[in-house]
């Protein structure tokens, strides 16, 4: 109660030196640091309500973001919809405030790729007084072929609140995909997919981080929210609703991932400053267990994917010559199964060894084959690229099948190659 009453005095102080008739600088002069500080952080949240306006679904974006005027690319995901085409995104502009998404598609298995085909670009400079970015999300098709679009948007790279935002195609092979308006789901990121429980309910990840730079002292009355947050349908998408959140010690954006295990327990893996970190729900979501280090799995700070397989195995895709070791680069990006929910890992594809490898996202299609797209050299090579192979390829350690191909192209940045 006394804090809130000395807030409600502070504010209400603030107020009145708002209403005052005397100059401005003489208000301001007439505030203690304190005072200062809160009219500083009630303004920059007042600018972060911009990132509130909805995103804007550019479906027509060329000539301005054709390849040639591109240079940057950093992957967020990949679908497949039920008439075989593919959906890539990709982050454009940097990893930071000017970041923005461009998509593309494949109606050829990822042979070839179309030019960019949708931009969610909110900038505007000359109107706004930070940049609005986005910058992360993914792509994802529900159990009925919709196709899901989640972005997050910020003022700044991350403004201390943001946004998870999602637009939903319902005709994702058509001529001209029509997109629904985008509405958004809660604050923080979405950066990975949401999984379908065997009950029906879709578990979605979103991580609302701790705030830095200018706005480190913004949104204090969200901090008991931040981390990995766990929501839920049980409507196929209509609303969701937030079940818990585990607060990793030295988060890094989380990136957070879930698997139904084969007893009916959640086994949530995320990403810390100091590797991967795992928590285990036994009540669909609600609770959850203390942080702790997976035994058998290493991964430098970066993203990891991991998602069950029709075949009930598990598919993971990290860093490193085996699942229990890494060099603590983003390099050998490699693929492993496993046929006891991750107790012991077999086999080993290396999809990529080079150094700058990175942000795997992916999918299985009807036939058996997987899909891994991940990003080289973002801010240099830009390239987004796809793996495709199987786990027969995975187990024997070569991408020997029919269709299995890696390094396969999907986009790059041409506007500053000579």
């Amino acid at each position: 109660m006394k804090i809130a009453f000395a807030t409600l005095l502070s504010f209400t102080s603030l107020l009145a030196l708002a209403q005052s008739p005397a100059a401005p600088e003489a208000r301001f002069a007439a505030m203690s640091p304190a005072e200062t500080r809160a009219f500083e952080v009630e303004t920059l949240e007042r600018i972060a309500d911009l990132a509130l306006v909805p995103p804007k679904l550019n479906t027509e974006p060329l000539p301005k973001y054709d390849y040639d005027q591109l240079d940057y690319g950093m992957t967020i995901g990949i679908a497949r919809t039920p008439g075989g085409r593919i959906w890539a995104c990709w982050v454009a502009g940097e990893d930071g405030p000017k970041a923005f998404f461009v998509l593309n598609r494949s109606d050829d298995d990822g042979e070839t790729w179309s030019k960019p085909c949708l931009v969610i670009d909110m900038h505007d400079p000359a109107r706004l007084p930070l940049p609005r970015s986005t910058l992360v999300g993914n792509l994802w098709t529900d159990p009925d072929g919709k196709l899901h679009l989640f972005c997050s948007q910020s003022m700044t790279q991350f403004d201390g609140r943001a946004g998870s935002w999602e637009a939903v195609c319902e005709n994702p092979d058509a001529e001209k995909p029509a997109w629904g308006a985008p509405r958004r789901i809660w604050h923080g990121h979405t950066l990975n997919k949401p999984i379908v429980l065997s009950s029906g309910e879709w578990i979605l990840p979103v991580s609302l981080n701790r705030p830095w730079g200018l706005y480190k002292d913004a949104f204090k009355r969200l901090d008991p929210e931040r981390g990995a947050n766990v929501f839920c349908s049980s409507d196929q998408g209509a609303t969701w609703q937030r079940l818990a959140c585990v607060a990793f010690p030295n988060a890094d954006w989380d990136e957070h991932m879930f698997v139904e295990r084969k007893d009916g327990s959640l086994w949530m893996l995320a990403r810390t400053a100091k590797g991967i970190m795992q928590s285990v729900s036994a009540d669909r979501g609600k609770t959850w267990s203390a942080p702790s280090v997976p035994e058998n799995i290493r991964q430098p700070v970066a993203r990891f994917h991991i998602r069950r397989l029709a075949s009930g195995r598990l598919l993971l895709v990290k860093h490193g010559d085996a699942v229990d070791t890494t060099d603590g680069k983003r390099n050998k990006l490699k693929a492993f199964l496993s046929e006891d929910d991750g107790k012991t890992w077999i086999g080993g594809l290396m999809l990529d060894e080079r150094n700058g490898v990175s942000y795997p996202d992916g999918f299985q299609a009807p036939d058996g084959t997987i899909y891994i797209s991940y990003d080289h050299n973002r801010s240099t090579d830009g390239e987004i690229l796809m793996a495709r192979f199987t786990e027969a390829d995975v187990l024997a350690g070569q991408a020997a099948g029919p269709k299995s191909k890696l390094r396969m192209l999907i986009s790059r940045p041409l506007k500053n190659r000579k």
